[in-house]
């Protein structure tokens, strides 16, 4: 990592990354992706009911008739649904309770405590993996990850006589570069199983032969991948990135800042400020231990009590025959737990450290985490009415019939195809690096066409988890990367883009090809991905 000045030619590194930001700048904002995308499938659609098309999908009775938008029939139904399109849109149902729970943990400074006192606790050879571990779960705090862990540890990493950049950049790239996965059900997961459901219905076979997908569908493959992801990332710190900066003889020692102390950033329409003067203490006061205290034992005590009660015989969590799988009570109340567990801890944490005084704050935490959602619920709204039309029109019948056909005719039906659509996945990340548009988008067409040559859902969701993380630290469509850079320009104060991706590449492929590795390790042994959730769709195989 060199220092450049402004001056200085720019190097090829430079060169791709300007290239890729002005390919991404091209494309629409989210919320018009998604309307251009609503356009095109009812054009496409109106196209095909004119002419007639209809599609046998493998196992119904009857053939799937496209219809179209722009038809009488068309507009009818989308002047009548268009309120249900939105409310109905599966996410929403996931996501909002587990992000109420999670914003009472995240708002009393639970989760920022505990990431505090993990840090601090680890002796001088753990401190890599450490961080490696926190930055792959650190999800569960939401894009908060990337702006509070990277300085905790670049702090860390400088009071024990190691280099505060490497603990910067890895902090970041592995909060990055593993956004997807973690050892806790976070409301991510929520999401990608609420639009996984909400494809589903395009082709009705596969909907009613396939395990139903819940937040921890992905569970186990999440936590293989998060050890593994931990562990590689604590490795490139300490054996290539932190020698490397000793190497170039990178300084320790803090610069003065410069000009403004407040950086924002426009992302997708939303502001975030953040102050890149303000020193991030990484030491807890006794008031915090306290509450960690506290918070740490309301989580036990809560888990135990659940999970006496599902244990139980004769427990109303089972299912008809007393078991948990494929369908129980259990597998439908993950929302619930998760819920529960955040909340609880979060509470007893803020009243305990003094953070919150009642629990008269908790209605006001919950606000403060749907503030944050705003932007995400305004773009549901599209998106619901986009995955409605394509189930409706019979589009994503069409397609997925006419895509599975193709893949059996080309004999790219095994891992082979999977590699080729995590490598497409990986591609469009460095341009779409919202992970629910972008799985709105791949899902309508994957999770169908791959579950009609056999595949569960819920397993072309976790190949796509793979894709969806390793490159979002190396474009500049990030808007966090221009935090990171604040951050660094601390320690090189000419640092520029190139610096950034000199530091992130090093994660990138390793982190692909591993999680790549888990995923195929899965495939070809047969590994349940999660609780009630294999490979492969028996009966459609």
């Amino acid at each position: 990592m060199t220092n450049s000045t402004a001056t200085a030619e720019p190097t090829r590194s430079d060169k791709l990354l300007s290239a890729l930001e002005r390919a991404g700048n091209k494309l629409p904002q989210p919320f018009n992706l998604f309307i251009w995308l609503f356009l095109i499938v009812g054009v496409v659609g109106t196209a095909a009911a004119l002419a007639g098309v209809t599609v046998q999908v493998p196992g119904a009775k009857d053939a799937t008739v496209v219809k179209g938008l722009f038809t009488g029939e068309g507009l009818a139904w989308f002047t009548s649904n268009i309120g249900q399109n939105y409310v109905g849109f599966p996410p929403l149902v996931t996501v909002l309770p587990i992000l109420l729970a999670i914003g009472i943990a995240e708002k009393t400074g639970f989760l920022s405590a505990a990431i505090r006192a993990a840090i601090g606790s680890a002796p001088r050879w753990l401190l890599p993996y450490m961080v490696g571990f926190l930055g792959v779960v650190g999800s569960i705090m939401a894009d908060s990850v990337f702006v509070i862990l990277p300085p905790l540890a670049a702090m860390a990493f400088k009071a024990v006589g190691r280099s505060p950049v490497a603990g910067l950049l890895g902090g970041f790239a592995a909060a990055g570069a593993g956004y997807s996965t973690s050892i806790v059900p976070t409301s991510l997961d929520a999401l990608f199983a609420g639009i996984t459901n909400a494809v589903l219905p395009s082709v009705p076979t596969v909907a009613a032969a396939a395990a139903p997908v819940n937040p921890v569908s992905n569970y186990y493959f999440n936590v293989v991948s998060s050890i593994v992801l931990s562990i590689a990332a604590g490795f490139i710190i300490e054996k290539i990135i932190e020698p490397r900066l000793v190497r170039q003889g990178i300084s320790d020692a803090e610069v003065e800042s410069s000009g403004d102390s407040v950086l924002t950033i426009d992302d997708d329409g939303v502001e975030v400020t953040v102050d890149t003067n303000e020193a991030v203490g990484h030491e807890l006061t006794d008031a915090e231990r306290r509450g960690l205290k506290f918070g740490g034992w309301g989580v036990l005590i809560t888990g135990l009590v659940i999970l006496a009660a599902v244990l139980v015989p004769f427990s109303p969590w089972r299912n008809a025959e007393g078991e948990f799988l494929p369908r129980s009570p259990l597998l439908n109340s993950i929302v619930f737990i998760v819920f529960v567990l955040f909340a609880v801890g979060g509470f007893l944490y803020g009243k305990t450290s003094g953070s919150i005084k009642g629990f008269n704050a908790v209605p006001q935490l919950m606000g403060l985490a749907l503030k944050d959602m705003i932007p995400f619920l305004v773009l549901a709204f599209v998106m619901g009415q986009f995955i409605a039309l394509f189930n409706w029109s019979g589009i994503g019948s069409w397609i997925a019939v006419a895509g599975a056909d193709g893949l059996k005719a080309s004999g790219l039906t095994g891992f082979g195809v999977i590699i080729l659509f995590v490598m497409l996945c990986s591609v469009l990340n460095l341009f779409i690096i919202s992970g629910s548009s972008m799985w709105t988008i791949m899902a309508a067409v994957f999770v169908p066409m791959f579950g009609l040559v056999g595949l569960e859902p819920a397993f072309v969701q976790a190949a796509f988890r793979v894709g969806d993380s390793a490159t979002q630290v190396i474009t500049p469509m990030n808007p966090y990367m221009i935090v990171l850079l604040t951050y660094l320009r601390r320690y090189i104060p000419n640092a520029g883009f190139g610096n950034l991706m000199s530091g992130m590449l090093p994660f990138v492929v390793p982190f692909w090809l591993l999680w790549l590795g888990v995923l195929a390790i899965y495939y070809f042994a047969g590994l349940p991905l999660g609780p009630g959730n294999d490979i492969f769709i028996e009966t459609l195989r």
